[in-house]
């Protein structure tokens, strides 16, 4: 099975500064404020939605083509990626933007002052779809997550032009589309992920309610945070999958990033739904336990004892044969 994921390709530069913002501000001035922080450390992440999504979608096997757009210093980046079993080639390298970046300070009291730079996502609105399913053959299912908001109409519009199976994930874009642009996006999508609060927030915007808009798509997968998932169809019983226990809290960026590549993975390799939500739960287990959004390590033999211990015989059973 061909998947394509779309979605933002960004890197997170992250700085601590060991004293307080606070005592740096000077109350009557803050109309001309002007500072530099000397910082105790750098920490470059890689990220981006739809990198993380591929990466985890590589690390179970599945072989994932990433759609988006990256600036000229991508290429360490892109040898990553290619390491790690995803298909980079189609990939649009901007002539004059460099990649998306998340600049980012931390005081010592957790207090945050950043800047997001949109930079080569915004190219990633001249992709098409056909010139990647001409590529490789076909797409079987396009995952179109968040980037550039008139990249995820435009393959939307396209996935449905050319029949194309799609599943609608708004994520972090959904906070500035109005109802209008979300009823586009989600209206006959395959599957539509979100949160709870995404649940809500999309039902508030589009005015439709939870049975109007399970009716617009095929399968509706909404993640329950630490009680895990629920999947919803018209007509059939809802499926909810809980999570495996976690051997620790780390850091919790990333996790729903990597539920959707388990998820879409099982898909994949084609197993139930609720096996396919398990998947997606146990990745989405080893990234809270790391910090980073690709810094964890799939080890086969601990990951199916995990499972079994998570979801039983029977289901690791399935899984086994599909991770060698």
């Amino acid at each position: 099975m061909r998947i394509a994921v779309t979605g933002s390709i960004a890197t997170d530069h992250l700085m601590t500064f060991p004293g307080r913002f606070a005592d740096q501000l000077v109350a009557d001035q803050l109309h001309t404020v002007s500072l530099s922080f000397l910082v105790d450390n750098l920490d470059v992440r890689r990220g981006g939605v739809g990198a993380n999504i591929a990466f985890g979608m590589g690390q179970l096997g599945t072989r994932p083509i990433l759609v988006g757009a990256a600036g000229a210093d991508f290429d360490e980046y892109r040898a990553w990626l290619d390491r790690h079993g995803v298909d980079t080639e189609s990939v649009r390298i901007s002539e004059t933007l460099h990649t998306a970046r998340f600049v980012c300070t931390t005081d010592a009291d957790h207090n945050q002052i950043g800047s997001f730079y949109t930079g080569a996502m915004s190219e990633a609105r001249l992709i098409e779809l056909k010139t990647v399913a001409d590529r490789v053959g076909g797409l079987d299912l396009v995952s179109i997550g968040a980037d550039d908001p008139e990249a995820m109409l435009r393959h939307t519009e396209e996935c449905r032009t050319r029949s194309i199976p799609f599943a609608a994930d708004f994520s972090q874009q959904i906070a500035r589309m109005g109802g209008d642009d979300i009823k586009v996006l989600l209206d006959g999508a395959a599957y539509l992920f979100s949160n709870e609060y995404e649940k809500g927030l999309i039902e508030s915007k589009t005015g439709w309610s939870d049975a109007e808009i399970l009716a617009k798509v095929g399968t509706r997968v909404t993640t329950l945070g630490s009680r895990g998932v629920r999947i919803e169809r018209v007509g059939e019983e809802s499926i909810e999958v809980g999570c495996p226990d976690e051997e620790a809290k780390v850091e919790p960026t990333g996790v729903g990033d990597a539920f959707r590549a388990g998820f879409l993975s099982g898909l994949a390799w084609g197993v139930s739904l609720e096996r396919a939500a398990q998947v997606g739960c146990m990745l989405a287990t080893l990234v809270i336990e790391t910090v980073g959004t690709q810094e964890y390590q799939l080890r086969r033999v601990n990951f199916l004892e995990r499972f079994r211990k998570a979801y039983g015989d029977e289901a690791a059973g399935e899984v086994q044969g599909h991770l060698g």
